[in-house]
């Protein structure tokens, strides 16, 4: 079984889960999502707005392949290019984090570890810009409608710590220095699976996001 951890681009947008391809829930404001919405082609904002944040910006996701197979994905920026995020209640981001926006792991290839595999290819990633931590709103109640935020459980399972409460929606933290100092099961798994290959390697280019797919939902207090 092989694993690839690839960076987000414009190519590997389209091996986003059709819902998350078209979902322009954090990457717009409620307002201009309601109405890219309206208009019927959510997916050329979500086009836009990747475009704009790698020129911008730079990396701003990584996708997970399993056998040539998309496996899952998350989506990173600064708070500044999510517009959504400053509809949560228990915001604002701390000023020297990065926004893990979502992320989501194909449920056939849930339980094998992705989830932190994802996490810990933006730790890398994020580290070497110069990023001091990560931080996210998780959900604390998950539902069938809930698909753009991800479970709370997810983050608190990949090593983040809640920085603000709340019933709903709580904001998360992960240090990066903590994240790189994990001594993983992923890794221990990886090593096994693949023998000589050494994990370092796979955590290089190549991801899909854990967390749920992306429909546009809203944000309650």
């Amino acid at each position: 079984m092989s694993r690839r951890l690839v960076n987000l681009t414009l190519d590997t947008l389209e091996d986003l889960p059709r819902r998350c391809r078209r979902c322009v829930f954090w990457e717009l404001d409620p307002v201009a999502a309601e109405r890219a919405n309206e208009a019927g082609d959510p997916a050329l904002e979500k086009e836009a707005w990747v475009s704009a944040t790698l020129l911008e910006w730079g990396s701003c996701g990584k996708l997970v392949y399993v056998d040539g197979m998309p496996a899952g994905y998350v989506m990173f920026a600064p708070p500044a290019y999510a517009p959504r995020s400053s509809a949560f209640p228990t915001s604002p981001v701390s000023p020297d984090a990065v926004l893990l926006m979502t992320a989501h792991v194909v449920e056939a290839f849930s339980g094998g570890g992705l989830g932190r595999m994802l996490v810990q290819g933006v730790a890398r990633d994020l580290t070497k810009r110069g990023v001091k931590a990560i931080e996210a709103f998780g959900d604390a109640q998950p539902n069938e409608t809930s698909h753009c935020v991800a479970p709370a459980d997810f983050f608190l399972s990949v090593g983040f710590k809640t920085v603000r409460p709340h019933a709903r929606f709580p904001r998360l933290r992960l240090e990066l220095r903590t994240a790189l100092s994990w001594k993983s099961d992923v890794e221990y798994a990886l090593e096994k699976l693949l023998g000589s290959m050494s994990p370092e390697g796979l955590f290089r280019p190549a991801v899909r996001s854990l967390s749920r797919s992306s429909d546009s939902v809203g944000v309650g207090a």
